[in-house]
């Protein structure tokens, strides 16, 4: 990928609001398929849930939708590197939700990771997007 902002991280699609957009799930549709080609009709949007702010302050609004079984992932190579995907089943269990702690210039700093095996591949999912599913979790636990 051509970006270098969060550059070799596990992300979900996303990026800031345009003047086009509508308001966050425009942008997220947009930005879901500027990134890996998921076309509008292919989403069922379910809603959001609460902003995440990360370790460097960005806040994020994550959008939540049912994607299409028929759809096809295809990874626009000037945004990321490759695109896979992990079943929900996966990320709502916690037994996969490792909780990390490091204490760094008298700051302690905690994180999730969801380490995930997809067939030859390591998959490792960790930082805001672990967080953002780690809060998803939460919310359907509710």
């Amino acid at each position: 990928a051509h970006l270098s902002t969060h550059s070799g991280q596990v992300a979900f699609p996303g990026g800031k609001v345009d003047a086009t957009d509508r308001d966050v799930v425009d942008t997220a549709l947009r930005e879901s398929h500027e990134e890996v080609g998921l076309e509008r009709d292919q989403v069922q949007v379910l809603g959001t849930i609460s902003d995440y702010v990360t370790g460097t302050a960005f806040v994020v609004t994550p959008v939540v939708g049912l994607v299409s079984a028929s759809h096809t992932l295809k990874p626009n190579p000037h945004e990321v590197a490759s695109a896979f995907e992990v079943p929900l089943a996966f990320l709502m269990n916690p037994a996969f939700h490792r909780r990390h702690a490091l204490e760094a210039e008298g700051r302690r700093r905690e994180w999730f990771s969801m380490p995930y095996q997809d067939g030859d591949e390591q998959r490792f999912i960790w930082g805001a997007t672990a967080g953002m599913i780690r809060n998803f979790y939460r919310f359907l636990m509710a």
